[in-house]
């Protein structure tokens, strides 16, 4: 865990199920007063996701039709831009959150196939030992994917694996997912002040 909070986060989310996830992070990164800016990435395949889970329509306004709203700190950047400054281990991004992570970008990360922004992204946090939370979502897990995890782990990466909690009992997915959420932001040195505790 890094010593002082990252003020400069990048988000990204690609093609696995778990929109809900990301629109609770992105919502929660939004509102944090310690987090200065959000580059934000999307891939096709999470646009289709997000499609069906979250009734987005299109790619333009991005960030506002997940948070209903506009947001002056969280930038929309393109998969395809792989020259965004991002990409670059000279731009001070202090960390990196990918939720969800499917096995493909999973799998690129792992072997260092940076042939998209998502992955080179991750690249220059391995590279530059920044914080890299791969929040993978896939059940059941094959030997290619468990091994993928161990790749990706040994380089640097944190695996966090979408599994929520449900000893603080959730009344709704909404609660469900912010919870997870707010393990991973304190993961990255966020801590939540409405997470919840466990008190034995």
């Amino acid at each position: 865990m890094p010593n002082l909070p990252p003020e400069n986060l990048t988000v990204a989310t690609t093609g696995a199920s778990g929109s809900l996830f990301l629109k609770h992070l992105l919502a929660a990164v939004d509102r944090d007063p310690r987090i200065r800016t959000v580059n934000f990435i999307a891939s096709d395949s999470a646009l289709r996701v997000m499609a069906e889970e979250l009734g987005l329509r299109g790619r333009s306004n991005l960030v506002t039709q997940i948070l209903g709203k506009a947001s002056r700190k969280i930038h929309q950047q393109s998969n395809a831009d792989i020259g965004a400054n991002i990409a670059s281990g000279s731009y001070p991004a202090d960390a990196m959150v990918v939720i969800p992570c499917s096995v493909g970008t999973l799998a690129r990360i792992a072997n260092g196939i940076a042939s998209h922004l998502i992955e080179r992204a991750a690249d220059v946090c391995l590279k530059e030992q920044r914080p890299l939370i791969l929040c993978v979502r896939e059940t059941p897990l094959n030997k290619i994917h468990i091994r993928n995890m161990y790749r990706a782990a040994d380089a640097g990466a944190t695996v966090f694996p979408l599994i929520p909690t449900f000893y603080n009992r959730p009344p709704n997915l909404d609660a469900m997912a912010r919870e997870l959420v707010n393990r991973v932001l304190a993961h990255i040195g966020l801590p939540q002040s409405k997470a919840y505790r466990w008190k034995g």
